[in-house]
Order: C-alpha cells, then sequence, then structure tokens
C-alpha cells in the first residue's frame, strides 16, 4: 500500500476514535478517559487524572471501559497508518488526507450518537478538510 492508502486509513481511525471516545467520555472526566486510552502518553495522562482527583476508578462502569478500550485502539491504528503514511509520502501530502478525520467523525456521530450538526458548521467542517485535500498534490503523483 502507497502512503495515501495509509493517510486514508489514519483518517478513517481518527475518525472512529472520536465517536468512540464521546461514548465512553459519558460517565467519566475527560482526564481519566485520555489515560485509560493513551498508552504512548501513560505517565502524563495518568499523573494528570490523579492531580484532578476526578473520581476513583473503581466506579467506572464496564460499558465505559469498552468504549474507552476501543477508542485507545483505533488510535492507535490511525497512528500507526498516519506514521506509515508519513514514512512513504510527504509530510505536506499525507496531513491534508489525515484532517479527512474531521469528516469521518461528523459522519460517524451523526450515523451512531444521532448528532444533528448545525448546516453552516457541517458545510464548513466538510469544506475546509476537501479543499486542502483537493488542493494537495495528492492524485497527481504515487
Amino acid at each position: 500500500m502507497n502512503w495515501f492508502v495509509w493517510a486514508l486509513l489514519s483518517a478513517f481511525f481518527a475518525g472512529v476514535t472520536a465517536v468512540l471516545a464521546k461514548v465512553g467520555v459519558q460517565e467519566i472526566s475527560s482526564n481519566l478517559a485520555t489515560a485509560i486510552r493513551t498508552v504512548v502518553i501513560l505517565i502524563f495522562a495518568w499523573s494528570v487524572a490523579l492531580f484532578t482527583k476526578s473520581q476513583p476508578i473503581s466506579t467506572i462502569g464496564r460499558r465505559t471501559w469498552i468504549f474507552l478500550i476501543l477508542s485507545g485502539v483505533a488510535t492507535g491504528l490511525s497512528w500507526l497508518c498516519y506514521f506509515r503514511a508519513l514514512q512513504l509520502g510527504e509530510a505536506s501530502r499525507v496531513a491534508p488526507v489525515d484532517k479527512l478525520s474531521v469528516v469521518i467523525a461528523i459522519a460517524l456521530a451523526a450515523i451512531f450518537l444521532r448528532e444533528q450538526p448545525e448546516r453552516r458548521r457541517f458545510r464548513l467542517s466538510i469544506g475546509v478538510p476537501f479543499r486542502l485535500w483537493i488542493t494537495s498534490p495528492v492524485t497527481r503523483e504515487g
């Protein structure tokens, strides 16, 4: 697979991450949720969660754990794909494709979370990354 496919996979998994995190964070603080789903910055995230004294871990429900774990997996897949895309392609070409995650997150939130994005904000959210992608030279060469 070339850098473009890896960048698209990165965008998809980043979009999935946003939706899974939204469900997982509903019943706990965002600091604690970040600590659970983040392995790479584990020490920093847990420090923030513990300093904010958000709530005891024993109070976290099963559903919350499941969605935070799934969100962490989606985050890891996104990072793996993004770095592979960066390894194979130029950052100036990979980054605009990765930003399609905004569009994917909006679509997934509408489908699975029943969110109704404001029409103007929806057009702006879709238009900016799409224009970045269209104006970048991603389709001109491998």
